[in-house]
């Protein structure tokens, strides 16, 4: 299995922060937040092959991992340009991984590695020993007072998911199910990426095609993440994420 990790975006609350790198790779004690994340893919899932959306200042990441052979890993890259969302950034990587399930992420989400352990077991459970799969994608989720600032996931019964709705307005979602920025996808999804429109907000979202996927008849799953979870979006995030004793 591959990872594909976005990070495409400057990040630009962050201000002066990333006015000469992209947001993934701001240093936490140190080591950039998406080197981070490979380690933690590499050593808890045991996936080394990783595909890379590059936008902003795509010249600096491929310099900082080249072609990820110091650490041991296979480092690919795709350019997205313009940015249109998360759906076509996605659909961006369709050619590198269009040959099997994929995990995948953001390149400033943080969270309990021990997540991506979980994620490569739930996905490869035989389904007479899960809870009912086989599925075609893997979301994950984590519990917050509003989803405005993500995207509301609502649930059926067995937690398989019904719909997800990007950023709806503060206040209006009838769910506390925030999707966490955690997949896994089987190459299906890209049947529906390929084929999205642009949404109110003028972008491409990838909710949209996986809402799309169920409609059809598809399965997805909502797992729970366990632990700590940081979007590191203001200079606030970065510098409590910075000051906590073991960062992730």
């Amino acid at each position: 299995m591959k990872a594909l990790i976005l990070a495409a975006g400057r990040g630009t609350r962050l201000g002066a922060l990333t006015a000469d790198r992209p947001k993934p790779l701001l240093p936490i004690r140190g080591v950039p937040m998406i080197e981070r994340i490979m380690a933690s893919i590499a050593h808890e899932a045991g996936i080394t092959q990783f595909v890379l959306v590059t936008g902003y200042r795509a010249d600096v990441i491929q310099a900082h991992f080249a072609d990820g052979a110091r650490w041991g890993w296979h480092v690919q890259y795709v350019h997205q340009d313009p940015p249109r969302g998360v759906g076509d950034a996605v659909n961006c990587a369709r050619a590198l991984l269009s040959d099997g399930p994929f995990l995948m992420t953001y390149g400033d989400i943080m969270l309990d590695p021990a997540n991506y352990r979980r994620f490569m077991q739930m996905w490869l459970t035989p389904p007479e020993l899960g809870v009912g799969g086989p599925f075609s994608a893997l979301v994950g989720l984590n519990w917050v007072p509003d989803p405005c600032r993500g995207a509301a996931v609502y649930l059926n019964d067995d937690h398989t998911i019904a719909r997800i709705e990007e950023k709806p307005a503060p206040g209006t979602a009838a769910t506390h199910w925030n999707n966490a920025g955690l997949f896994i996808f089987a190459p299906l999804i890209f049947d529906y990426t390929a084929h999205l429109q642009p949404s109110a907000r003028g972008e491409y979202e990838l909710p949209d095609a996986i809402t799309a996927l169920i409609q059809d008849g598809h399965r997805a799953y909502g797992l729970e993440l366990a632990g700590s979870w940081r979007d590191v979006g203001t200079p606030e995030d970065y510098a409590a994420i910075n000051a906590e004793p073991e960062a992730l």
